[in-house]
């Protein structure tokens, strides 16, 4: 097998720990910084559909979003406040796995670069501002997300986006880890990557796919990744 070059990694839910979540409460918090005491919930409702269309989308189509995209679907401009609100409901959700500093710094001891690739609807500069905050930007070989691309997981030409920004080319030498059965390790064994699953994360029946990937390898946390890194790549564990 060809020797592992880089490994790289979904976000939430993989680097961040899961946190089930209320999405409608998600785009009130938006819904209120809009819209006048009394449209709240009508455009909490727009916005929440506006979303769902989105991630549905996603799915079933492999087509990314924005933001300020859903926004504007339900008729809000998006601003630095709605953004702000936003953020700071999932603020709690973003802190990075412990396990994630000690398990980069390992990689980089063994030359293997680290790669990030997340369907998300933020900006990149979001992400690699709870990366700063947490202390591991600096750890962070190249990344890609999928707001910035046309394209979601598990279309192939996501990986081949995310491994082109480590600098690899073949897809061999390349681990994904997720902890999405669909997206994550359906779409590295697509592309030809080498899989490992994570599945301590409670998806929403309406973002299943409706494939099932293989994995390489299965772990319980991320820092029982370099047990199953051997000399050529991941052994099923």
């Amino acid at each position: 097998m060809v020797a592992v070059e880089a490994v790289i990694f979904d976000w939430g839910g993989t680097l961040t720990p899961w946190r089930t979540v209320d999405y409608r409460l998600e785009w009130r918090t938006v819904a209120e910084v809009a819209g006048a005491p009394g449209e709240v919930e009508s455009l909490t409702a727009r916005l929440l559909e506006s979303a769902q269309t989105v991630w549905n989308r996603a799915r079933d189509e492999h087509t990314s979003a924005t933001f300020e995209e859903i926004c504007a679907a339900a008729g809000v401009v998006a601003t630095d406040a709605h953004a702000a609100a936003y953020r700071a409901f999932w603020e709690p959700s973003t802190y990075t796995d412990p396990d994630v500093r000690p398990l980069w710094e390992a990689l980089h001891d063994r030359d293997i670069k680290v790669g990030v690739l997340s369907n998300t609807i933020w900006p990149r500069s979001w992400h690699e501002e709870i990366f700063e905050r947490d202390g591991v930007a600096h750890l962070v070989d190249g990344s890609v997300y999928t707001s910035e691309i046309p394209w979601t997981k598990p279309d192939p030409r996501a990986f081949l986006a995310a491994m082109e920004s480590v600098g690899v080319t073949d897809p061999a030498g390349c681990v994904f880890v997720g902890d999405r059965i669909f997206d994550d390790i359906h779409g590295a064994n697509v592309v030809g990557m080498r899989a490992v699953f994570v599945p301590h994360s409670d998806i929403p029946d309406a973002q299943i796919g409706h494939i099932r990937g293989t994995p390489d390898a299965v772990i319980s946390r991320l820092a029982d990744l370099l047990q199953v890194l051997a000399p050529d790549g991941p052994s099923t564990a």
